[in-house]
């Protein structure tokens, strides 16, 4: 569809390193999964969702297209993971605020995994959007009023898709 969401043009707007270790929160069935992992050649993609059928497709996909870089994660990302302060270069959330209730939370569960220097990703429907959910849309005023509250520093932001906005926040 024209004018829709490219993950692989969306990823160029930040400085992959091929050895990142990078969390996708909500990834779902891998849609930005397995172009950030094929990216991340010498790194690693923690996939990071609570449904169990998206992440076995997931699964599915990785090994279809020979991605062995990436390593599945069952978490309820509002209650929180159990993966490693200070442990990620990189955290994907797109997609995902729009679905939350505690956007707060989810963007501090981001910000405890990121190195000093990580940043987080977020892509999200915009609020106009024609196409998407009706329900729960949050602004991108709104999210970087919260992480601005988290200490996180806005780095970028970007038009995403015609659809989408993009904010790239930095630890």
């Amino acid at each position: 569809m024209e004018g829709f969401l490219n993950p692989n043009k969306v990823l160029r707007e930040i400085r992959l390193r091929r050895n990142m270790i990078a969390v996708d929160f909500g990834c779902g069935s891998g849609g930005w999964v397995i172009p950030l992992a094929k990216e991340l050649e010498e790194g690693r993609v923690l996939a990071v969702d609570i449904l169990q059928e998206p992440l076995s497709a997931l699964k599915a996909k990785a090994k279809l297209e020979k991605v062995s870089n990436v390593e599945i994660v069952s978490a309820d990302i509002e209650k929180g993971t159990e993966l490693f302060d200070n442990s990620a270069d990189l955290v994907l959330m797109t997609n995902l605020l729009f679905q939350c209730q505690d956007r707060k939370k989810v963007l501090e569960e981001g910000k405890r995994i990121l190195k000093k220097g990580g940043k987080i990703l977020v892509v999200d429907w915009e609020l106009n959007s024609p196409l998407g959910p009706k329900e729960g849309r949050v602004s991108s005023e709104e999210i970087k009023k919260i992480s601005q509250s988290l200490g996180l520093k806005l780095k970028r932001e970007f038009k995403a898709s015609n659809y989408h906005y993009g904010l790239i926040f930095e630890r």
